[in-house]
Order: C-alpha cells, then sequence, then structure tokens
C-alpha cells in the first residue's frame, strides 16, 4: 500500500474550508436577521466538516474492496431510506421537497446518500458483467431500469436536480463501462422526452424554463434568482469587492450561501478568487481521474470514476445555473454550498478515492 494521496486530500481541505470562510460571508446578514445568530450557518457547517474530515480518514483506511462485499446491503439501505422520507411525519419539508430527516436542528438528505450507494453497486454490477455490456436486455437494461426507479423515487420527494445528477452518473458510468455508443442515443431521446412530461406536469419547472429563456419577462417572480445572480458576478472584476462586501447577499439573492455562493464569491472575489477556486477544482478532479485510471481492479477503477464523474458534473451543474446557461435546478456546488448532508457524502466519498489511491500500482 502507498502512503495517502496527498495533493488530493490539502486541496480537498483547503476547499472546503474556503468554502466555510464564504458560508459566512454569504450568510451572516440573512442569518442575523432570521435567527439572531450571524454564525447560524457558518458553526453548522463547520459542525458537519468535523465529522466529514473524521469519516473520510477513517474511510480512507476502509479496503474499498469491502463495498464490493455489500453494495446490495448498502445500496437497500439507501432505497429504504428514500422511501421513509417520503412518509409525513417520518420525513421533513424545506423549500417545497419532503427530502430531509430532521434531527435537531440539522437536516439529514437520504439521497445524497443513496447517490453514492447507488455507483458503489453500479460499479459492482459492471465488474461482474463486463462481457454482457454490449447487450442492451442483458446487461445494460436491468441497470437502467434500477436507475430509473430510484429517480422516480426522488422524483416523489421532488427533487428534480439530484434526480438529474444520479441519473448522467450511472449513464457515465456505462458509458466508460462499454456500452455500445449508439444506446446513448436511444437513451438521449428517452430522457428528452422524460423531461419533457416532467416539465409539462409541473407548472414551476416550466416556469423555470421560461426564467432561464427570459429572466426579465418576470423579474420579481420565476426571474429574480437568476438576475441577481448576474448582478452579483457583473461587478466582481478582477478582484472582486473584498470579502464581506458584498451587496447581493443584503436580501436580493435569495439564501446566498447555498445554490449560489458562486455568485457571492465572484463578487467579493473577482475573476481572481474564482481562478482559485477553479484550479482546485481542476487539481481535485484530474487527480481522481487519475487514481482510477491507474486502478488495477476493475470494480475500483469504476467507482473511483463514478464519484469523481458525479463530483464534476454536480459542480459544471451548479455553474451552469449561476451564469444563467441553465434553469435553476436546486443542485449545491461541491465542497463550498451550505448543506452538511452534502459536505458529509462529499468527504466520506473521497475517503473511498483515497483508499483506491493506495493500492495503485
Amino acid at each position: 500500500m502507498k502512503r495517502i494521496n496527498l495533493t488530493l486530500l490539502i486541496s480537498v481541505i483547503a476547499l472546503s474550508i474556503f468554502g466555510i470562510l464564504m458560508i459566512y460571508s454569504a450568510s451572516y446578514v440573512w442569518a442575523e436577521y432570521k435567527y439572531d445568530d450571524p454564525f447560524k450557518f457558518v458553526k453548522n457547517q463547520s459542525f458537519f466538516f468535523l465529522i466529514g474530515l473524521v469519516l473520510m480518514y477513517f474511510i480512507s483506511k476502509i479496503d474499498y474492496k469491502w463495498y464490493y462485499q455489500k453494495a446490495n446491503i448498502i445500496l437497500a439501505i439507501c432505497f429504504s431510506l428514500l422511501i421513509l422520507v417520503l412518509i409525513p411525519g417520518i420525513g421533513t419539508i424545506r423549500n417545497g421537497s419532503r427530502s430531509w430527516f430532521g434531527i435537531g436542528p440539522f437536516g439529514i438528505q437520504p439521497s445524497e446518500f443513496a447517490k453514492l450507494g447507488l455507483i458503489i453497486f453500479v460499479s459492482k454490477y459492471l465488474n461482474n458483467n463486463e462481457n454482457s455490456m454490449k447487450k442492451i436486455k442483458k446487461g445494460v437494461l436491468p441497470i437502467l431500469g434500477l436507475t430509473l426507479l430510484m429517480f422516480g423515487i426522488i422524483m416523489l420527494q421532488p427533487d428534480f436536480g439530484t434526480g438529474t445528477i444520479l441519473v448522467m452518473s450511472i449513464i457515465g458510468i456505462m458509458f466508460v463501462g462499454g456500452v455500445n455508443f449508439k444506446f446513448f442515443y436511444k437513451i438521449a431521446l428517452v430522457g428528452i422526452s422524460g423531461i419533457t412530461a416532467l416539465i409539462l406536469i409541473a407548472p414551476y419547472r416550466l416556469a423555470r424554463i421560461l426564467s432561464f429563456l427570459d429572466p426579465w419577462s418576470d423579474p420579481l417572480g420565476s426571474g429574480f434568482q437568476i438576475i441577481q445572480s448576474l448582478y452579483s458576478i457583473g461587478p466582481g472584476g478582477l478582484f472582486g469587492l473584498g470579502i464581506g462586501n458584498s451587496i447581493q447577499k443584503h436580501f436580493y439573492l435569495p439564501e446566498p450561501q447555498t445554490d449560489f455562493i458562486f455568485s457571492i464569491i465572484s463578487e467579493e472575489l473577482g475573476f481572481m478568487g474564482v481562478l482559485i477556486i477553479a484550479s482546485l477544482f481542476l487539481i481535485i478532479i484530474v487527480t481522481c481521474f487519475n487514481i482510477s485510471k491507474k486502478c488495477n481492479n476493475l470494480f475500483g477503477k469504476y467507482l473511483a470514476f463514478g464519484i469523481t464523474f458525479q463530483m464534476a458534473f454536480q459542480a459544471l451543474l451548479n455553474l451552469m445555473v449561476v451564469v444563467g446557461l441553465i434553469p435553476v435546478t436546486g443542485v449545491t456546488l461541491p465542497f463550498l454550498s451550505y448543506g452538511g448532508s452534502s459536505l458529509l457524502i462529499t468527504l466520506c466519498s473521497i475517503g473511498i478515492i483515497l483508499n483506491i489511491s493506495r493500492y495503485n500500482s
């Protein structure tokens, strides 16, 4: 076994600590107004960060092949939690979605754990069925059906952003797993049809699409977040307004510590701050992909790739929303956005990749 990958570890810790700093800067105005405690959000995030660091350390010591042995159990637990959270009295509603288990002042989102659980299971499936992935019925459809089932349960909450990340992550793993490229054209057609149907049956999703195309058509309604995000990014310039000096966090941009924290980073730190963040993300993603590439074990290779692809896709999706390239999805920015469940499961996922890196030749 090699030593732990210090480049990945230091980059992850640096980005997470920077995220805590920016969460305080973005949230203290709102936190003081609503909770009479300007440190409300930063204390919660720091608590999950410390727990996540401890878990990341211990998980980095666990042989990743253990997840291969327990993949079925992990997936069953994830499905059970997703169903339990839908039951009134057990799951709690936040921002219109029944996606949370309330534990004291904190909330745990089981869909975050389900994303990792499904990647573990699919990695095992691909390892065991490598020769069958060229066959649609025998190789692809079982895993695709399982993915769509989990997507359907998540949509009952509803949480379209998380469901999209989950599906795209599995498609990414199947792509490197040897699935016939022509099949992805068919998946794309089915996906577009399904997304269209989901948009048509939910008026708020249609409103988001229309606001994305022309946010100024409803500047005080569906287009409000995108407009305020652009107003936040615009004045940043080269070096920004300085940490703590954001204007948009003063009740213009709703809850800026979550999905739109990148807007506040752009406003306060400017292009140079964005460049630093992008560099850290690039180091993390490239390092993780290299770990996947060098792994001799097929299960470990798929597992590392799936975790990395999911993290990269989620970050890209968040940034595209913030700059107005796609409609608002409610997806957080890994390591930076406020959200205990997201930070916790991301650090645990990094712990798995750190363990895989120790077995590379």
